[in-house]
């Protein structure tokens, strides 16, 4: 007979429904909407560069690296109560960021935040993977993904607004704030947790999240310390060598952290892999373009916020209608699109200049966009009915483990590209610089204007045009790259998807989308 997990009862669906999409739409708003917001905070608070990046940073590291214990928690402990227990710790953090003015600090907190964002995202899914089934789970997954959407796209925007009206704290007390009100809700929600959940796997999410931070440290200070300096490649071995001995704990444990079978699956391995491809071709970009904007084309804030809405855009609507296509026409097509889409806008994209008017750049933006709004609509739920409804934390956490760990990694990674071209463009033995270190960096962090202050009047011009340019063409191969990967990826995602097999051997790659499987009910 069929049974249902635990307080996995059927109630006040449209509550939980409207509270998991709030909340998993300010968490990814929290990360590209405060990198808007870095700017002013570094000249008020009169911070290094390297402090000021680790708002981000910190952040998104704690998101990634503790997702998987946080979905294995959720599990054990109960959805609901992990959900307003992230929520909490959300709160106070994020809040306190805005009033403090020790920037160290403030990383500190962000991490902390970090750490709350992932018990919400996990524990979020599985009370949604809870609440609905069949086609009205399909549905609202739909809105999940343009929830998240969402959140990502109109991030910049919104701080962008937030920033030039009233100050970069403004930004964490406007996040603070939505999730307090989400919190309200928390009381309301049913519980329902694992009842087969054993302890937790403290040996892998050890491993698992020091790898992690020891990769994104070796991103972040190798153009600061050099790529040849001896604790750029150590970092990146100790990543190795964590995640080699995380694999070997997890295939040793009979209720693992990480359903290490999950990754021989080839339809969940694609699912898994979108998101990760789409940080490189979208999630960079809206932590990226709002300094280039402010920084190269001498936009404001403001203008830069609603510059990146021809970005963010097309996200708002597509995903749920892209859920009701691939109901009739299955998930490969529409995935593979996607990326070409993205890989497309990357390529066109290599247009923008210091020169670029809104109009010239419209058209790229706007295609990066609809390829990214179509994806975000199938992406959850494709993810979550890959498993039985006990163990939906674990799925939830490892699909977001994946797109959160991607997201790091890319922003990471791009941000030291981004920084080393323009160092090497910049690389004039005869020039003034040469010696300052940090020139890059700051022009990457949109501060060419600051910079140009202390150069002498009569050369001011030639200087702002000078490093414009670098980084103009730095982030031009960027572009290239962004759009090589994606455009490599499309048809391995189409082919893993269409020829994933199903149960008895049946081909099912879209299953979860055409027949979406039952996820308030085991065998």
């Amino acid at each position: 007979m069929p049974t249902r997990p635990t307080g996995a009862v059927r109630s006040r669906p449209v509550l939980t429904l409207v509270a998991v999409c709030v909340s998993c739409g300010l968490l990814p708003a929290s990360l590209t909407g405060t990198s808007v917001a870095l700017p002013d905070l570094g000249a008020d608070l009169h911070a290094s560069l390297v402090t000021v990046q680790w708002v981000v940073n910190a952040y998104n590291l704690t998101f990634a690296g503790v997702m998987l214990v946080a979905g294995s928690l959720a599990d054990l402990l109960g959805r609901r109560r992990m959900f307003t227990l992230g929520l909490a710790v959300f709160v106070l953090c994020t809040a306190g960021a805005a009033l403090l003015t020790d920037v160290v600090l403030i990383d500190v907190l962000r991490g902390a935040a970090g750490v709350g964002a992932a018990m919400v995202l996990t524990a979020a899914t599985a009370l949604l993977a809870q609440t609905y089934d069949g086609a009205r789970r399909a549905r609202a997954f739909g809105f999940l993904g343009s929830s998240f959407g969402l959140g990502l796209a109109l991030g910049p925007s919104l701080s962008g607004l937030l920033v030039g009206a009233f100050g970069w704290r403004s930004v964490f007390l406007a996040h603070a704030a939505v999730a307090a009100a989400v919190l309200l809700s928390g009381p309301l929600l049913t519980e329902s947790r694992d009842p087969a959940a054993g302890g937790v796997d403290y040996a892998g999410a050890a491993t698992f999240s020091g790898a992690l931070f020891a990769l994104t440290l070796a991103l972040v200070e190798g153009p600061q310390l050099g790529w040849g300096h001896p604790l750029v490649p150590a970092l990146a071995v100790l990543a190795a060598v964590l995640l080699t001995v995380f694999v070997r704990i997890e295939k040793r444990r009979a209720r693992p952290l990480l359903e290490l079978s999950l990754l021989r699956e080839p339809k969940f391995v694609a699912v898994g892999l979108m998101p990760v491809l789409l940080a490189f071709g979208f999630v960079c970009l809206l932590v990226f373009l709002p300094s280039y904007f402010i920084g190269v084309g001498g936009m404001s804030s403001q203008r830069a916020g609603l510059t990146m809405l021809l970005l963010s855009g097309p996200v708002l609507a597509l995903p749920v209608l892209s859920g009701a296509l691939a109901r009739k026409a299955g998930t490969a097509v529409p995935l593979g699109v996607s990326l070409l889409l993205v890989a497309g806008g990357a390529a066109w994209l290599t247009v923008l200049d210091q020169n670029s008017t809104t109009l010239a750049i419209a058209g790229p933006l706007l295609v990066i966009g609809t390829g990214v709004g179509i994806s975000f609509g199938l992406l959850d739920g494709a993810a979550v009915g890959a498993v039985d409804a006990s163990r939906a934390g674990m799925a939830a956490g490892l699909f977001n483990t994946m797109r959160l760990t991607g997201e790091a990694v890319a922003i990471a990674g791009m941000g030291s590209v981004l920084v080393s071209i323009t160092r090497h463009n910049l690389k004039d033995p005869g020039a003034w610089w040469q010696g300052t270190g940090d020139l890059a960096n700051r022009v990457v962090q949109g501060e060419i204007g600051a910079v140009a202050d202390q150069v002498p009047a009569a050369d001011r011009a030639g200087f702002t045009e000078l490093v414009s340019g670098a980084y103009t063409s730095a982030l031009h191969t960027v572009l290239w790259l962004l759009a090589a990967v994606c455009a490599v990826g499309a048809p391995v995602i189409m082919r893993m998807l269409r020829t994933a097999p199903g149960p008895k051997g049946t081909a099912t790659a879209d299953r979860c989308t055409k027949e979406p499987i039952t996820m308030g009910e085991t065998s």
